[in-house]
């Protein structure tokens, strides 16, 4: 099974259930049969401009039919797919390329890229013919996918995920999630971002019907589409699900009527957690994943009537511990570094030694986050490794901040770090996005009363927006740069130094 080509799959849908629908782009649908003719022909016309088995190729294309067509096309072949999201600059399109020594970057028309690698609108591409469509290229190891981490800053890193390896994520959705071929399933998140294109992967190899309904919306659109298409199933990260539940209950019973609400890519409030629950969707699941290495954990309302704060347990198949510095397990309740393993995680970063030496070690693979893991395995997070400040020697986790800012009714956003300092060799700072009339001082008062004196915030800031990703993660080297100027401030009276 590990050896199958994911591509496979299509052929077997459109055999079983050729007039059942795969894809619904708006008021066009295809079925099976349709994708499956479209897949042969997209591979017999990469292989006329020279794309074989092993090469990389970019898919730098809007969320459309094409993107999903190219994704299972270039699988059918044994290429790589290369994810570029067809929002970035030039020079971020061309660093990507450049750095993963692509072949070939399927574009948007006029969509230009400097650098060596060539750039081609899928409608120039080559016209094939029965004869021209390459076999199902199969093997032990097959390469499918180089899964970027979300953002372009910094050293790009892209793990190398084979076919078996994405095949064990799909396992996932199956088992943990129960998404299976009976779903209509809508896709609102980027298919260049990890989520979004394993979810409508995943949904198709299943055979049940993925709904493109790409970002940005309007949260109303949203519910109306819901409605449109009959949808069970839908995956939005935490910035999409604040627009929905700024809507009226009329407007979200689309969104009461799925089956399964999953949400991922940044952590969300136990307020917003209940208001999701009982507004949106009843089962609505929480999953941590990383690109790296799929699916960790999943989070139900069973789990949050108990662990409110908990990320969930272990997906099938994967193993979860918390480490120390020498990587030795650390008992329940301690907090540490995160590590899992499992047969869906990849086995280091492509074409980097040095960052696949520090994020993997004997098969472990390391996201980065702190965390603690209960004796009957529930996982907390206490911030990523990287955010975690040390005032005065004293480790000060800022998720645990960001919760008690988070839950003053005023407060919309709140994200906290680290700042150099003199005397104490860190200070905390707190950006704040506000939701109404809101100062330094009763923020201030608000923390003392929740927090020891030294994790109170010694400068907040205040802005309209936290700066965030495709993936809704909040981009806090950005806020860091904004801080950097701040003048550190004197100690307050009463706070621990």
């Amino acid at each position: 099974m590990a050896a199958m080509n994911l591509a496979e799959a299509i052929e077997v849908n459109a055999r079983a259930r050729p007039d059942d629908v795969a894809l619904i782009a708006g008021p066009t649908e295809r079925t099976y049969a349709h994708l499956a003719t479209d897949v042969r022909a997209m591979a017999g016309r990469l292989a006329l401009a020279g794309i074989a088995r092993g090469a990389v190729v970019g898919v730098c294309l809007r969320d459309s039919a094409d993107h999903l067509v190219a994704n299972y096309a270039l699988a059918r072949m044994g290429a790589i797919i290369l994810p570029m999201d067809w929002r970035w600059t030039e020079d971020e399109r061309s660093r990507i390329a450049g750095h993963f020594r692509a072949d070939l970057v399927l574009v948007e028309p006029k969509q230009p890229l400097p650098g060596a690698a060539r750039a081609v609108p899928v409608a120039d591409l080559p016209e094939a013919g029965a004869a021209d469509m390459p076999p199902v290229a199969n093997g032990a190891d097959l390469p499918l996918l180089l899964s970027l981490s979300s953002g372009t800053t910094g050293r790009p890193k892209g793990p190398l995920i084979t076919h078996g390896q994405m095949l064990r994520r799909f396992w996932t959705h199956w088992i943990n999630l129960g998404l299976n071929a009976n779903d209509r399933y809508v896709s609102a998140t980027p298919l260049y971002f990890g989520g979004g294109r394993t979810f409508a992967m995943s949904v198709l190899f299943a055979g049940g019907t993925a709904v493109l309904f790409p970002p940005p919306f309007e949260a109303d659109a949203l519910c109306a589409e819901l409605e449109r298409v009959g949808a069970t199933a839908t995956f939005l990260v935490p910035t999409q699900l604040r627009k929905l539940l700024a809507c009226g209950d009329n407007r979200l019973a689309p969104a009461r009527r799925m089956r399964l609400l999953i949400a991922s890519g940044a952590p969300l409030a136990n307020d917003e957690r209940a208001e999701i629950e009982t507004r949106l969707c009843a089962n609505f699941v929480e999953y941590y994943a990383s690109t790296e290495g799929g699916g960790i954990s999943i989070a139900t309302p069973t789990t949050r009537a108990t662990r409110p704060a908990s990320v969930g347990r272990p997906v099938f198949g994967v193993c979860v511990e918390v480490v120390d510095a020498d990587h030795t397990p650390l008992p329940p309740g301690a907090v540490g570094r995160l590590r899992y393993r499992g047969p869906g995680v990849a086995a280091g970063y492509h074409r980097d030694a040095q960052a696949s030496g520090e994020a993997f070690w004997e098969g472990w693979f390391y996201p980065g986050d702190l965390a603690e893991i209960d004796e009957s395995g529930y996982i907390t997070l206490r911030g990523r490794a990287k955010d975690i400040i040390i005032r005065g020697g004293v480790n000060i986790y800022p998720d645990e901040i960001e919760t008690v800012l988070g839950s003053h009714p005023a407060v919309a956003e709140a994200a906290v770090f680290g700042r150099p300092s003199q005397r104490l060799g860190e200070e905390v700072v707190a950006f704040i996005a506000p939701s109404g009339t809101l100062d330094a001082e009763t923020l201030e008062a608000w923390c003392g009363e929740r927090l020891a004196p030294y994790k109170v915030p010694a400068t907040f800031i205040f802005t309209d927006a936290l700066p965030r990703n495709s993936a809704g993660k909040v981009l806090k080297a950005r806020l860091a740069e904004r801080a950097a100027d701040a003048t550190e401030p004197a100690s307050r009276p009463g706070r621990a130094t």
